[in-house]
């Protein structure tokens, strides 16, 4: 009887505006492995405590908002999506006041605690690319594909502001540069789950490169490793 394999996880961590969003999407087609973008959720409950007139920066409220809130999750054309309470967040999860507040909640230890293990769990839907800013740290520290992508602060303000002007028409480049400045000092001096370079990541600045030149490298490794494991 011939063992069942173990699930592929490949974790892609990095800064806002790195790259990895983009790249991990690609990556995941081009595997057929299910794309979870862990980030979502946490924009996702930005969204539903901003929609209730909850403050982000009140823990104890954003706690109790979480406890009564009802979380499923599904997986759409090899895309991991979900709802809360019913309702379907994803138009809005990248809306100026979730984008803006996602930091503040990101940084409470509970609201972590029920992320990390509900992105644990999406193991269940087979392959996956997730990205995020503590999966090959914390999420899945076992990955055997883990990478992290960073860029240089002003190219990443640069692909943001582009972004910006793609799906809101407007932006200023210093602006979006303040902004990924604070993001950073908030995810990476925050006391749980800081972003770090996880322990055994591949790290691909992605400065001056093209998205296909790292979509490649990446798809390049998985392979080479699913042929030699065949």
């Amino acid at each position: 009887m011939n063992k069942q394999r173990e699930h592929y996880r490949i974790a892609i961590d990095g800064p806002a505006a790195s790259g990895k969003s983009t790249v991990s999407r690609q990556v995941a087609q081009q595997l057929k492995f299910v794309y979870v973008d862990s980030g979502a959720l946490y924009r996702g409950m930005t969204w539903k405590a901003v929609r209730e007139g909850v403050d982000v920066k009140d823990a104890a409220a954003v706690i109790d908002l979480m406890d009564r809130s009802t979380w499923d999750f599904l997986v759409e054309d090899l895309i991991l999506k979900f709802t809360i309470d019913g309702v379907d967040p994803t138009d809005h999860l990248r809306s100026e006041p979730v984008r803006e507040r996602v930091a503040d909640i990101a940084v409470i230890q509970e609201v972590r605690a029920f992320m990390v293990a509900r992105l644990q769990e999406t193991a269940a839907f087979g392959d996956i690319v997730m990205e995020g800013r503590d999966i090959g740290s914390v999420v899945f520290p076992d990955a055997l594909f883990k990478y992290y992508l960073d860029a240089d602060p002003e190219e990443r303000a640069r692909r943001r502001h582009k972004e910006l002007l793609a799906t809101e028409g407007r932006g200023d480049v210093k602006e979006v540069l303040t902004s990924l400045t604070r993001r950073d000092q908030i995810d990476r001096t925050r006391k749980t789950a800081p972003l770090q370079i996880p322990l055994g990541a591949r790290v691909i600045n992605t400065t001056g490169l093209a998205i296909d030149q790292v979509v490649q490298r990446i798809v390049d490794e998985v392979n080479a490793h699913r042929n030699s494991s065949a």
